[in-house]
C-alpha cells in the first residue's frame, strides 16, 4: 500500500500544470470572403433554357442586361459534357458528369465558354460553376480507368449514392486519397485556365468535409475565389464555404404562406439565424431555383398574393439572395429538365423591382452579406404575430422594414424606439418619419422598406 501512494504521490507531482484557460470568443469562420463578395447578388443561369439556342454564345448576348440589372455573380448549371448511360430523358440530366475538364458540346466549344466568361468578367460580373463532386455518370472514363475510386454493392457493382433515385449516375469513394487529388485538380483547372470565380457545390454536405476545405486552401493560392454549397450545415464555413443554402428561409415562407398563422415561422428562423449561425457565414435565400421554379406556374402556387413580399424580404432580410433565370420575365412554367425547354423572355411584372431591390441591397451597406452587413433588430408591433419589423444598420443609415406576413389587412403601430428617425421610403421615394405615434396600413402580404436620411 505504501509503494502504492508512493507512486500515485510521485504522479500527482509530475503531472504538468494545466494550460491557462482562454476564454475570448474565437471567430468560427476562417473563410476569408474576397471583397467582390461583400454586397453580390447571384443569378444561376440554366444554359440549356437561357436562350432559344442554348448555347454560351447566345448567353453572352445577354451579359449586357444581366448587367445593368445589377446582378453581381453569376452561377452556371454543370456545363460538362453528359452521360449516357441510364440518361434520364432525351438529353439527361447535367448533373451526370462524364467528364469533368470538358465543355459539353451541345452548350458550345471550349473557346466560346471562355468568350463568355472573359465577356462577363468585362462587364464587371463574376462567375461560377455547378461543380458535381458526389458522382460521375455510369460510362464516365473513370469507371474504367479508377474503378477503386468507386462505391460498390456487395456483390461488387457500381451504385447511385445511398437513399436516393439519381439511377443515372454512380457514387464516388473520397476514401481514395486519388480522387481527392483529381477532383481538386479539376476544380484548379477551371481557375487556372478559364479563370472562373468559383463553384456551386453540388450536395456537398455527400462529400466530406476535410475535402472541400483542402480544395478552398488550393483554389485560393490561384485566385479569391466564392464557394457556395447546397447544404444547411454550419462547420462547412470553417473553412471550406463562403456560403451555404438557406433552405429553412424558404421552408419558413412557404408554411406561412400554406397555413396563414402569421410571422411567427420567418421570426423564428431569422432568431436561428442569429443565434446559432456564425455572423460571416452568408446564407443563401430565394424563392425560385432549378428544383422550383416558374412564377405562374410553381411559385404563385406557393407564394400567391405573398409572392412580392417574399422577393422583398429575400433582400432586405439577412442572406444572400438568388435570382432564378426567367424570374425577371414571369416564366410561366416549370421548365423541364431532361429536354429543351427555352424560357420565353418578355418584360414582366418583377423585372423592375427585382433591379429597385438589387440597387437598394448595393446602396446600403447595412444589407450587405454575411460579416459585410448589419444584423437584424426587431422592432415591435401591435399586431407582432403578423407583422414582422425590423432595422438594420447603425442610427444614421438605417434600413427599416415592416412586412405583414398574413393574409390579414393590419393597422399597425409601434411600442419600441428602435426605428425613430426621418427615412425615405425605397420603393415609392416618398419621404416617411417614424417619432412614436405613427399608424402604418399594410394591407394583407404588404410591406414597406425605407432608408433613413441624415
Amino acid at each position: 500500500m505504501r509503494l502504492v501512494a508512493s507512486l500515485l504521490a510521485g504522479a500527482l507531482v509530475a503531472a504538468p500544470a494545466l494550460a491557462e484557460p482562454d476564454y475570448a470568443p474565437r471567430d468560427v469562420v476562417e473563410v476569408e470572403n474576397a471583397d467582390w463578395t461583400r454586397d453580390a447578388v447571384l443569378y444561376q443561369v440554366n444554359t440549356r433554357q437561357f436562350t432559344p439556342e442554348g448555347t454560351f454564345a447566345a448567353a453572352q448576348k445577354q451579359l449586357p442586361r444581366l448587367a445593368a440589372m445589377g446582378v453581381d455573380i453569376l452561377w452556371l448549371m454543370p456545363i460538362h459534357p453528359i452521360g449516357e448511360t441510364n440518361r434520364k430523358g432525351t438529353l439527361g440530366s447535367p448533373y451526370a458528369v462524364r467528364d469533368y475538364r470538358a465543355v459539353n458540346p451541345e452548350l458550345g466549344t471550349e473557346a466560346e465558354f471562355r468568350a463568355f466568361v472573359d465577356e462577363a468578367h468585362r462587364l464587371g460580373l463574376k462567375v461560377i460553376i455547378d461543380w458535381v463532386a458526389n458522382h460521375s455518370a455510369y460510362d464516365n472514363p473513370l469507371t474504367q480507368s479508377h474503378p477503386e475510386w468507386y462505391t460498390r454493392t456487395p456483390e461488387g457493382a457500381l451504385t447511385s449514392p445511398a437513399g436516393t433515385d439519381w439511377s443515372d449516375v454512380a457514387d464516388f469513394d473520397y476514401s481514395q486519397p486519388a480522387l481527392r487529388q483529381y477532383m481538386t485538380e479539376s476544380l484548379a483547372f477551371w481557375v487556372r485556365e478559364y479563370g472562373i470565380d468559383g463553384f456551386r457545390c453540388d450536395v456537398a454536405g455527400y462529400v466530406p468535409t476535410d475535402f472541400w476545405e483542402t480544395a478552398r486552401a488550393e483554389l485560393n493560392a490561384i485566385k479569391p475565389v466564392f464557394m457556395l454549397a447546397e447544404w444547411e450545415q454550419r462547420d462547412l464555413h470553417a473553412r471550406a464555404f463562403d456560403a451555404t443554402y438557406g433552405w429553412g428561409w424558404k421552408e419558413a415562407m412557404q408554411r406561412l404562406v400554406k397555413s396563414g398563422e402569421g410571422a411567427g415561422p420567418m421570426r423564428g428562423y431569422f432568431a436561428g439565424q442569429s443565434e446559432t449561425w456564425p455572423r460571416a457565414a452568408m446564407r443563401m435565400v430565394y424563392t425560385e431555383n432549378h428544383d422550383q421554379n416558374s412564377w405562374d406556374g410553381v411559385a404563385a402556387q406557393i407564394y400567391g398574393p405573398a409572392y412580392e413580399a417574399a422577393i422583398a424580404l429575400s433582400f432586405v432580410g439577412s442572406g444572400l439572395p438568388l435570382i432564378y433565370n426567367g424570374q425577371e420575365a414571369d416564366n410561366d412554367r416549370q421548365l423541364k429538365f431532361f429536354e429543351r425547354d427555352p424560357i420565353v423572355w418578355k418584360e414582366g411584372r418583377h423585372a423592375a423591382l427585382l433591379t429597385r431591390l438589387i440597387a437598394l441591397k448595393t446602396a446600403n451597406p447595412a444589407l450587405h452579406n454575411g460579416r459585410f452587413g448589419a444584423g437584424m433588430v426587431e422592432v415591435p408591433t401591435s399586431q407582432s404575430a403578423d407583422v414582422y419589423a425590423f432595422t438594420r444598420g447603425d442610427k444614421g443609415a438605417r434600413v427599416f422594414a415592416v412586412f405583414n406576413l398574413s393574409p390579414r389587412p393590419h393597422a399597425i403601430t409601434f411600442s419600441h424606439a428602435r426605428h425613430h428617425g426621418s427615412y425615405t421610403d425605397a420603393i415609392t421615394g416618398a419621404p416617411a418619419s417614424f417619432g412614436g405615434d405613427e399608424s402604418l396600413d399594410l394591407p394583407a402580404w404588404g410591406y414597406r422598406i425605407y432608408t433613413e436620411t441624415k
